[in-house]
This record gives structure tokens, C-alpha cells and sequence, in this order.
């Protein structure tokens, strides 16, 4: 008996070393041990911002440790992507914001500084921002399909205001129209409020952007034709979604949280399951609800599908646009 105690001792022994040499991190005592630090590639204040700060205040409860944010913001939310691809260590305490410019981003220029899809460890995806398309209260236009017949009848001579070239309501528009096989003509603004004014003033016909335009529409300013989200918006509960419309498209320019390449698969289920109890939370339910924010989420291996699928769909557009940023 005592020879097999001391045999089982060993090969107990063994496994541990085993589990240690596949989770380093964890092996080192328990994660995390230290405040983690949470990388916010937008000035402080837009919906973004506070929706992954209420985040990272609720994640304390699971974690124990608090979570720092950073605002770091420039180059159109992309500029913290080198740091977490190429110099952030892969223990954990470096994460940041992950959406899709940063998928887009290498495909708009001659020299890529990563690849989303091996560059990074994406952990849970989160949540996005309600799209839509709203003309001015008097347009002739009642609905989605009676704008799509008369950009049918008449190329070219719709235009719709966005956010920027290459930004996700742009690419999904274009996938629109070559869907419909019909011609608009894009006029991009610096943001969407640039946009609302100019449908406003008559100089655009519509905008398909984010909520921006949601004032305005309950003020009877403007009408919305069309949601871009899974399900009917809580606020708009009278408008289609694109699905309901025959299109199989669902755009909520959705995104999560990512880190470093090569992270330990114990950390990132640890980090997983406190920021997806916290997206769940009380809290950040009535954030998401206060900025029209649709829940996106997406476990690990979910993400990480999601994240090859779309640059995969990003490439194709960008090619087939010819659009290029340098």
C-alpha cells in the first residue's frame, strides 16, 4: 500500500508539472495578482468608453483586483494594436478594446503592422451600436424597399451620408447595393452628426450611421426605414430589421476584448468568465440599453471564429471597392 501511495505521489507530482508547464501563469500563484489594465482606443465620454469602463468596474467583483482603464486614442481606434500585437507581454494584465477597424485596418494599406487573425488572443466579444438608415421627415420615401426602387429607376442619385470612407455603415451599405444591384453615391462626413445635419438641410438624401440620428427621429425630424440589427430596437419597435426586409445581414459593427498573442488558455477563461458575468450585470445591462447598444456576445472560440470570418469578408470588400487609406 505504501509502495502505491508513493507511486500515485509521483504520477500526482508528474500531472501537476504537467498542468504547470501548460499554464505557466497560473502555475506562477493565482491570476490575476496584480491591477490589470484595460486599453480604451477613444477619448473619454462616447459610448464606447463608458460601456467598457462600467465593464471594467463590475469585473473587479469577479477578479479581485481592480481593472485600470486607459484612453488611448488616435488613429481612428487603432492605435494601441501595435502595442497588444508586438510589445504587450501575453500574462494578462494588457488588454484593449478589439473591433473591426482593427480587422479592416491591415487590408486599407500597403504595409500591414499585424494580422487580427494570429496577432492577438481574442477573449469574449461583447456588444456594438444600433445601425440604421433615417431620411428627413419629409422624404418621399415611407419605407426601406421604396428607396430601393428608386435608386433602381434612378443610379446614382441617391446619396448617403456616413461616418468616414471604409467604416463599417459604408462597406455595408456598398454590400447593399450590390446585393439590389442599384448605384448610390456616398458622401462622408467626419462623424455622424456632420451627417444628420446635412440630411436635415436637404444636401443628403439619407444616413445610414449609428444612433446619432435617434434624437432626431423621436423629435419627427427624420424617419427611420430600416434597423441593422438582429432583432427589432427596443426605442423603434415599429421599424424592420434588414432580415425582416430579405436581407441575411445583421450589422452592429459588434467588439470585444482581446490581448496579447500566445496567452494562457487558464487566464483568458478567467478573463473570459469575469467580463461576461460583468456584461451581463445590472450595470452594463443599463448602459448598453441607455446608448442603444445591442449584446454581441460571443464566447472565446465563438470570437476567435468570428474574428477569421470577418477579416475574411473584410478583404473581399476592401478589394472589390479598391479602397486603400496610403
Amino acid at each position: 500500500m505504501a509502495h502505491d501511495a508513493a507511486r500515485l505521489t509521483r504520477r500526482s507530482t508528474l500531472a501537476l508539472g504537467g498542468a504547470a508547464l501548460a499554464s505557466p501563469a497560473l502555475a506562477q500563484g493565482r491570476f490575476p495578482e496584480r491591477p490589470i489594465r484595460l486599453i480604451i482606443p477613444w477619448p473619454p465620454g462616447g459610448s464606447a468608453d463608458v460601456q467598457m469602463r462600467s465593464l471594467a468596474e463590475v469585473a473587479v467583483r469577479t477578479l479581485g483586483q481592480p481593472v485600470v482603464t486607459e484612453n488611448r486614442a488616435g488613429a481612428g481606434g487603432t492605435l494601441h494594436a501595435v502595442h497588444l500585437a508586438r510589445e504587450a507581454r501575453p500574462d494578462g494584465y494588457t488588454l484593449g478594446q478589439m473591433h473591426l477597424s482593427i480587422i479592416r485596418r491591415p487590408f486599407l494599406v500597403r504595409t500591414p503592422q499585424w494580422d487580427a487573425t494570429t496577432d492577438f488572443t481574442h477573449i469574449i466579444g461583447l456588444t456594438g451600436w444600433l445601425f440604421g438608415v433615417a431620411v428627413r421627415a419629409d422624404s418621399p420615401f415611407q419605407s426601406f424597399p421604396e428607396l430601393i426602387a428608386h435608386a433602381r429607376r434612378n443610379p446614382g442619385a441617391l446619396t448617403y451620408a456616413t461616418s468616414g470612407i471604409a467604416t463599417t455603415n459604408h462597406l455595408a451599405m456598398e454590400d447593399i447595393a450590390a446585393r439590389e444591384r442599384v448605384e448610390f453615391t456616398h458622401v462622408p462626413f467626419r462623424g455622424a452628426t456632420e451627417g444628420i445635419t446635412a440630411v436635415l438641410g436637404g444636401q443628403v438624401s439619407m444616413i445610414a450611421d449609428s444612433s446619432a440620428w435617434a434624437p432626431a427621429v423621436e423629435a419627427g425630424q427624420m424617419r427611420l426605414l430600416c434597423v441593422w440589427s438582429a432583432e427589432r430596437a427596443a426605442r423603434f419597435p415599429n421599424v424592420p430589421t434588414l432580415r425582416e426586409l430579405g436581407y441575411d445581414i445583421v450589422v452592429t459593427s459588434n467588439y470585444g476584448i482581446s490581448g496579447p498573442p500566445r496567452m494562457d488558455p487558464g487566464v483568458v477563461r478567467i478573463l473570459h468568465d469575469a467580463f461576461h458575468a460583468a456584461l451581463m450585470s445590472e450595470e452594463n445591462t443599463r448602459v448598453r440599453a441607455q446608448f442603444d447598444m445591442p449584446l454581441v456576445y460571443l464566447n472565446t472560440e465563438q470570437y476567435q471564429q468570428f474574428v477569421v470570418q470577418r477579416a475574411a469578408w473584410e478583404r473581399d470588400m476592401v478589394n472589390r471597392l479598391g479602397i486603400r487609406m496610403e
